[in-house]
């Protein structure tokens, strides 16, 4: 059964028992149905006590039913059951009391919550709004502004933040024994949510939080629906507000947006160990860096993070200063974010240990390097780690692009390494691509997900092709905006159609943050490998030669005068125009949504291709990577799944009509060509796992 009831003299007891998470699916509802009448004819109760599992009291809605039509009992229903019920409900939140789990909260009498566990109503971040009394009963509690704050973002908060809001009357190590024992008195004067008077309009907190999702979720339907809700509260008896509610949540989810959301979200659940992969990981309790860099210094602040003793490792005394350096500026970052208090911050200092003597991780089990991108350092760095770390130590490469087997072939024990390629900043963006080389062993694939896993990153598996699966897909990105630059657009004009889209920046400011001089490196490597009869664009390198590197020198695409935000800069619209002139290219007018069909699709072509290749094992797989590592718009789901939207047949003719232009980089694959002619989605043709 998914709800327990019992009863212990004069208290009755209503446990939620559907693990994992304890979601709200039918089952549920009609438990807690059953339970309100069996409480209902119960002589001399005092209360009822209602209790999740330790990892949760209840996480929400069942999402998996979201797909189908509505099935009665309904959430709003049950918990007005609940609430109208003569013996009162005292919540025992002994774990994560999320979306629906938190309105079932809300209707009971008195809630105690165990220190440290997350309250918060996160529907939007799934595409809909709560659809239980969400926006109507936690306004009346808390107030609107507090509603407002934690309904609209989405972001759950803690039992310690949640008591201060009044959102919940304590705090108990053992919820669910307090709650039995709790006097009767103190619930009997406890109202009933619902009953309380509508909170006092705010117009200024209102327009706050507007401006916030405004500028946070662009595009997004539901989180202003949910302000509308949340503000209804203040006019609106809570019948009728309810009603509402629910009719804006069966919308909402049946949308494209919810529907994208949701599957993301499935997605990263599913990011785990292949099941393929049964081997042991080895132990990380002690992980050397090697590169103090930028790159570097995040990861090992991630190790940091995740409680992990962590030597970095650098060249010599001055670098190993530099490298410390940059380790603490990540501190005082976090420490003045509130992200860490001083004693975390000492914490980490004192598992830290910066030197350029490879001896002093001899007894490090994984080490990850992260030095230079060039294929000679690296190989040298392997050299040394092999020399000093254990046999059995797992050896990891952060590269971006290089060959992991031609690193590996430098050790005697190709197997012990794997890539493992973090995003910058390393401590905050969760993407991680787990490199599997030829003879990389099942012990080193084991090792990166244990990793991924402790450091709460989504892993993907890829294979070892240039640039693996982000990367590879990005540079075909940035080529054809390069073709799109050239031909007659301007970088602004590039940006400003796929923040349009849905990306936080464009092409062109994101170089600027990470710095010309990087991709021009990649260029130079690629050099003598580079297809003769592909057209080469050399504004980048143009750039480069007149010190326009990006925010860091104050110029790049844009012009950042005195550190400010960016400005336009006609010097590199003029050279476009020069370069045009040079290939003898006339050109012409882009409209945003040629700009933003020319480059999805280039990116859908190679990502189809990586698929066929076996880089990436699934098209959900290329949604994660583009989704948590390159800024693809989680609202739409990911590339795969956008392509999957705009049908196999739609790309094919964009494809093959853009291939009349250049057939070398428009070529569509093999793959969109068989599922155009089967209607058959991606995702269906591509649903193996490695």
């Amino acid at each position: 059964m998914s709800v327990d009831v019992w009863r212990e003299g004069a208290v009755g007891f209503v446990k939620l028992n559907n693990p994992p998470v304890n979601a709200i699916g039918l089952d549920t509802r009609k438990g807690l149905i059953d339970a309100v009448e069996w409480a209902e004819a119960q002589d001399g109760l005092s209360r009822i006590v209602l209790h999740g599992l330790d990892r949760a009291f209840a996480a929400g809605a069942d999402a998996r039913e979201f797909d189908a039509p509505p099935v009665a009992p309904h959430l709003p229903d049950v918990l007005n059951r609940i609430e109208a019920c003569d013996v009162p409900w005292v919540a025992a939140i002994t774990g994560v009391a999320l979306g629906g789990g938190c309105e079932l909260a809300l209707t009971c009498r008195y809630r105690i919550a165990k220190p440290g566990v997350q309250i918060g109503l996160p529907e939007v971040t799934l595409g809909v709004v709560p659809g239980a009394g969400g926006t109507q009963r936690l306004p009346r509690l808390i107030g609107l502004k507090a509603a407002l704050d934690l309904i609209s973002t989405g972001k759950p908060v803690s039992a310690e933040r949640a008591e201060e809001l009044g959102l919940i009357d304590g705090r108990a190590d053992d919820p669910v024994e307090t709650a039995h024992h709790l006097d009767l008195g103190t619930i009997e004067l406890s109202p009933r949510v619902g009953n309380l008077e509508r909170p006092k309009p705010n117009e200024t907190a209102v327009e706050q939080a507007r401006t916030l999702v405004r500028s946070k979720s662009t595009n997004q339907i539901a989180p202003a629906r949910a302000i509308d809700l949340v503000t209804l509260s203040t006019t609106t008896d809570l019948p009728d507000g309810m009603a509402q509610e629910r009719a804006a949540f069966v919308e909402l989810r049946q949308g494209e947006q919810a529907r994208a959301l949701r599957h993301i979200f499935f997605a990263e659940r599913g990011a785990r160990v292949p099941r393929s992969l049964t081997a042991d990981p080895g132990a990380f309790d002690h992980v050397a860096v090697v590169g103090g860099g930028t790159m570097g210094a995040g990861i090992a602040y991630a190790f940091l993070n995740a409680g992990l003793r962590v030597t970095l490792l650098e060249t010599d005394a001055e670098a190993t200063a530099r490298a410390q350096d940059n380790v603490e500026r990540i501190i005082a970052a976090s420490l003045k974010r509130g992200l860490i208090s001083d004693g975390g911050a000492t914490d980490r200092r004192q598992r830290l240990d910066v030197s350029f003597d490879y001896a002093s991780a001899s007894d490090a089990t994984l080490a990850v390097e992260a030095a230079f991108e060039s294929m000679d350092v690296k190989k040298s760095v392997f050299t040394a780690l092999q020399k000093h770390l254990p046999k059995n130590a797992v050896l990891a490469t952060n590269t971006s692009y290089l060959d992991v087997n031609e690193i590996a072939a430098t050790l005697d024990d190709p197997s012990r390494v794997v890539g493992l390629h973090f995003f910058a900043p390393a401590h905050i963006m969760k993407l991680l691509e787990i490199v599997q080389g030829e003879r990389t062993s099942d012990r080193a694939l084991a090792t990166g997900f244990a990793l991924a896993k402790h450091l709460k990153k989504v892993p993907v598996l890829s294979g070892v092709c240039d640039g693996f699966i982000g990367n590879r897909i990005l540079a075909h990105y940035r080529e054809v905006a390069d073709t799109v630059l050239l031909e007659g657009s301007t970088p602004w004009e590039i940006d400003e159609a796929m923040v349009e889209f849905g990306y936080a920046m464009g092409p062109y400011e994101t170089q600027d943050l990470s710095g010309l001089d990087i991709a021009h490196a990649n260029r130079r490597r690629l050099d003598a490998t580079r297809d003769p009869n592909r057209r080469y664009i050399k504004i980048a390198d143009r750039m480069v030669e007149l010190g326009k590197l990006g925010k860091k020198t104050g110029a790049g695409w844009y012009r950042y005068p005195g550190g400010a935000g960016k400005v336009e800069d006609p010097i590199v619209a003029d050279l476009a125009i020069e370069e045009a002139h040079f290939a003898k290219i006339t050109r012409r007018e882009y409209s945003p949504s040629e700009i933003r069909e020319r480059l999805m699709c280039a990116m859908i072509n190679e990502a189809v291709g990586i698929l066929e290749e076996g880089i990436a094992a699934s098209a959900s797989d290329i949604d994660l990577v583009t989704v948590f590592g390159y800024g693809f718009p989680r609202w739409r789901g990911g590339l795969m799944h956008y392509a999957d939207q705009i049908g196999a047949k739609n790309i094919l003719a964009t494809l093959e009509k853009l291939a009349k232009e250049d057939a070398l980089v428009w070529s569509p694959r093999q793959a969109i060509r068989d599922c155009a002619q089967t209607g058959t989605s991606f995702a269906q043709h591509f649903s193996g796992k490695k």
